[in-house]
Order: structure tokens, then C-alpha cells, then sequence
């Protein structure tokens, strides 16, 4: 395994600054100082500043196309429960949730310390929608979404008002939103505020990780890069 790897999967740092760390010369391989591009082989002591610094145990990060109606449960015992449709031979889990009629993009993992900071609603991450209503939508609507609705919410017995969210419209009855909160059925609420019925709703975006053109009902590995950059924006 590449040094700059290595050190970045202790979880010490990213693997830019484990690169800097290497440059600085703070990174030994069996007590020499390592180089850029120095490998490690099974055995040997790695130091960081003098410290010795370890891989942390595999960490398992999937993306999901899901489909309509999968629902975003670990409960084995409901019907279409999403663990069972991935069929993933270790235990994992979602991070988040997306209703059981819309599709699209749903992290999946072993790694629980990493859930709260993704889906932590004051880190304002944001999330990408295509939505295609049943009806055309107006400048009127737009805006309205735009600038916050009130829905209710049945959990507290009370109303919110959701945070602005940024729309563009793609067609006369289709639009993106753009979205840093995370309420319950959010856009679909949000729409019948406004007297429109949501007839597709595709997620396509978790902050740096994009659907793109993963296959409905599929599922891949994130990259390396993804999980650096997945790490830096939320300190994962």
C-alpha cells in the first residue's frame, strides 16, 4: 500500500496532508524517513511524528440507485427493506433515509461514526432532486419553494417552516431542488402546500457523490477520491 494511503486510512488526516506530512519529513517506514510514492508491506512500523499510526478496521461505503418501493429500513421483517435488496454479505446500513416511492441515490455502511456528521442538519450539506410534478408549474410555485413553506410536522404536533432551497426548472412540469434540510417527505409536503402532487422523485446528489448513470436497482463502491472528499467536507 502506498504511504500517503497508509497514513490517510488510520484516520489521522486526508491523503493531501498526508502527503505534506511526507514531504516534511514526519513520516517514517521501519524508522527511514518515508519518501512520496514509498510503499508499505505487511509488518511494517509506520510513525507519524514518532507515533505509530495503523490502519482503522475496513470501512464499507456504497452507493445505491434505489428504486420505488424499497424502503430505507435495516428492519429484516418488512417486506422490501433495503438491506435484503442489497444483499450485501456484511452488516450495513443506510445513512438517511429516501421514502419508499422515490429513487435514486442512498449511501449505505458500516461505519456509524460517520452518520450524524453527513446528515447533521446545522452542516447544511446539501442535497440535489429532480422532481416532475403532475401539473405545470409557475414562477409562483418556484418562488414559494424557494423561499419556505410551512408544513406541518406530526412528530411535534406543530408547524415548520422549511429552509430556503434553491430551484431550477427543467421543463414545464419538471424542476432540481436543491436542498440542505432533511424533514420527512420534505418535497413531497412541500409541494401539496402549493396544490401540486409529486409524480417522480429522483435523488441524484449527497454532497459530493453523484448518481450519474448507475443503473436503477444498482450498486457501487465510492472511490477513493469520494470518501477523501466526503471525509474533508464533513470531518468524517
Amino acid at each position: 500500500m502506498r504511504i500517503n494511503k497508509y497514513v490517510s486510512s488510520s484516520g489521522l488526516c486526508s491523503r493531501r496532508k498526508a502527503d505534506e506530512l511526507i514531504k516534511e519529513g514526519k513520516v517514517t517506514i521501519n524508522g527511514v524517513v518515508a519518501l512520496l510514492g514509498s510503499t508499505v508491506n505487511p509488518g511494517d512500523k509506520v510513525e507519524v511524528d514518532g507515533k505509530r499510526v495503523k490502519p482503522r478496521q475496513d470501512k464499507i461505503y456504497i452507493a445505491l440507485n434505489k428504486p420505488r418501493g424499497i424502503i430505507s429500513t435495516t428492519e429484516r421483517h418488512i417486506e422490501d427493506n433495503i438491506i435484503d435488496f442489497v444483499n450485501y454479505p456484511e452488516r450495513i446500513f443506510p445513512i438517511g433515509r429516501l421514502d419508499r416511492d422515490s429513487e435514486g441515490l442512498i449511501l449505505l455502511t458500516n461505519d456509524g461514526s460517520c452518520v450524524n456528521k453527513i446528515l447533521r442538519n446545522e452542516n447544511k450539506h446539501e442535497k440535489e432532486y429532480i422532481v416532475t410534478v403532475d401539473k405545470a408549474i409557475t414562477p409562483a410555485f418556484l418562488k414559494g419553494m424557494s423561499d419556505g413553506v410551512k408544513i406541518y410536522n406530526p412528530v411535534r404536533n406543530e408547524y415548520t417552516v422549511t429552509e430556503p432551497a434553491r430551484l431550477v426548472q427543467v421543463n414545464a412540469r419538471t424542476f432540481r431542488i436543491f436542498l440542505t434540510q432533511g424533514l420527512n417527505r420534505q418535497i413531497r409536503r412541500m409541494c401539496s402546500h402549493f396544490d401540486y402532487q409529486v409524480v417522480k422523485l429522483l435523488r441524484v446528489r449527497i454532497l459530493n457523490i453523484e448518481l450519474k448513470d448507475l443503473p436503477t436497482g444498482k450498486w457501487r463502491y465510492l472511490t477513493e477520491d469520494e470518501i477523501e472528499t466526503l471525509s474533508e467536507i464533513t470531518g468524517m
